[in-house]
C-alpha cells in the first residue's frame, strides 16, 4: 500500500555573517500532501483519497472517514471539508463511491454514491469499509477509541447504516441531509450528530426530523437541550451518548461553518 512520505525542509537556516549581522532564514516543513490509495473488493477497484500524519506510525491515531453525496466524488468531499486542516493529527479518508442507482435521483445508476441498506449490492461498500480500516490497523497506530464517519446526503445514509451494521467500531458519526427512519429499529445507542437544512427539497425536513426524534430516542437524551455552537443544540443523555442538531436554514446543502463544529463534536467523543 502507498505510504506517506516524510515532511521535506523547504527552506533550510542559513546564517549569514555581513556588516557584523547575522540573518536567520525561516525553517518551513510541509505539510503530508493526501494521497489516493487503492483496495481490491470482490475483484474491484477501489480507492480513496487518504491523508496520514507522519505520527500515525508511532503514535495512536484519530480516523475520520467522510462520505460523499450521490454524484459527488471523494476531491470535492476532501477539500470542502478540510478536516485535514482542522485535525492535522487525525487520519483522513475519503472513499470514492462506484455508480449506484438512487432513490430520490438518477434511477439508471449513473452517478456514484453508496450501498442504502444492509444487503444492498452485495454489502460492496461495507466491505470496503471493512477493508480500509483492517488497512490502516495493519500499516499504522490506530486509536480504535476514536473511530468516526460522516457523509451527505446520500453519504449521510450510508453513515446511518454504518451505525446500524458497524457501531461497535465506531465513536460517534454526523451525517447531514439524510434519513435513517428505516433503520431506526436496529441502531444502537451512539454520539450522534446531524445536520439538516430547514428547506431542503431531497430529503424532506419531516423525514430528517423524524430521524432525529428517533435518535433521541434511541440514545436516552433529555427533551431539553442546550446551547452547543452557532446552529447547534446538544442533547444530553442518561446513558453518555449524547446527541446533536446542526440545523441551519438553507436546502440541500452542507454550510462550510458545521465542519469546524463536526471536528470539534468528534474531539470530544471517545469510544470507552
Amino acid at each position: 500500500m502507498p505510504t506517506l512520505k516524510s515532511p521535506s525542509v523547504v527552506l533550510l537556516r542559513n546564517t549569514l555573517m555581513s556588516a557584523g549581522c547575522i540573518f536567520f532564514a525561516v525553517v518551513v516543513m510541509a505539510a503530508p500532501e493526501p494521497k489516493v490509495l487503492h483496495w481490491t473488493v470482490n475483484g474491484i477497484d477501489r480507492q480513496a483519497l487518504v491523508y496520514i500524519p507522519e505520527s500515525a506510525k508511532t503514535s495512536a491515531t484519530p480516523i475520520i472517514f467522510v462520505f460523499h453525496g450521490h454524484g459527488g466524488n471523494m476531491n470535492m468531499m476532501f477539500r470542502s471539508r478540510g478536516f485535514d486542516k482542522l485535525w492535522p493529527e487525525a487520519i483522513i479518508v475519503s472513499p470514492q463511491g462506484l455508480n449506484t442507482p438512487g432513490r430520490l435521483t438518477d434511477p439508471n445508476g449513473e452517478l456514484p454514491g453508496w450501498q442504502k441498506a444492509a444487503g444492498d449490492m452485495n454489502d460492496r461498500d461495507l466491505l470496503f469499509f471493512d477493508a480500509m480500516l483492517k488497512t490502516f490497523h495493519e500499516e499504522y497506530q490506530v486509536d480504535d477509541k476514536r473511530i468516526y464517519a460522516t457523509g451527505h446526503s446520500n453519504g449521510g445514509g450510508f453513515t446511518y447504516l454504518l451505525l446500524e451494521t458497524r457501531s461497535d467500531i465506531l465513536a460517534a458519526a454526523a451525517p447531514s441531509a439524510a434519513s435513517a427512519v428505516l433503520a431506526l429499529s436496529r441502531i444502537k445507542p451512539k454520539p450522534v450528530m446531524h445536520i439538516m437544512g430547514e428547506k431542503d427539497p431531497l430529503v424532506k425536513p419531516q423525514w430528517q426530523e423524524a430521524t432525529i426524534k428517533g435518535m433521541l430516542n434511541i440514545n436516552h437524551c433529555s427533551k431539553n437541550g442546550e446551547p452547543y455552537a452557532t446552529d447547534a443544540t446538544i442533547y444530553p443523555s442518561t446513558t453518555g451518548n449524547p446527541f446533536i442538531v446542526y440545523k441551519h436554514t438553507g436546502g440541500h446543502v452542507f454550510p462550510q461553518e458545521a465542519n469546524a463544529v463536526v471536528i470539534q463534536f468528534f474531539k470530544s467523543m471517545v469510544k470507552p
